[in-house]
């Protein structure tokens, strides 16, 4: 199975060049539950503490807040919520509606930046 890629020092730079700003957020309340990824899916970590554990008994992979990480398309696990997450997230490869969806609401909050 794909690897989790965490990057614990991402620069304002980078994060200026993937438009981060302009992601969606999604909250999670402390919790475990079971999950596949049917994107690759490129996330800031805002607040919170996760451990990710693969559906294949492989390694589990910590991620924080300041984090950027990377659930690579089809990686299979479960989630735990240790404290209460909040992330920014992108969508790219896989699923064509759910990375049609959020791609259309980068481009609007985009545009919400523009007129506020």
């Amino acid at each position: 199975m794909k690897k989790i890629i965490v990057d614990s020092n991402p620069s304002e730079a980078l994060l200026k060049k993937m438009g981060v700003i302009y992601w969606p957020t999604w909250e999670k309340e402390v919790s475990s539950f079971s999950w596949e990824f049917v994107t690759t899916e490129t996330a800031l970590i805002i607040e919170g503490e996760c451990e990710m554990t693969p559906e294949d008994g492989g390694p589990s992979t910590t991620f924080k807040a300041g984090d950027l990480v990377v659930f690579p398309v089809g990686y299979k696990g479960n989630w735990e919520v240790k404290k209460a997450l909040k992330k920014s997230y992108k969508h790219n490869n896989g699923n064509f509606v759910k990375c049609a969806f959020n791609r259309l609401n980068r481009i609007l909050n985009f545009v919400k930046s523009i007129i506020s």
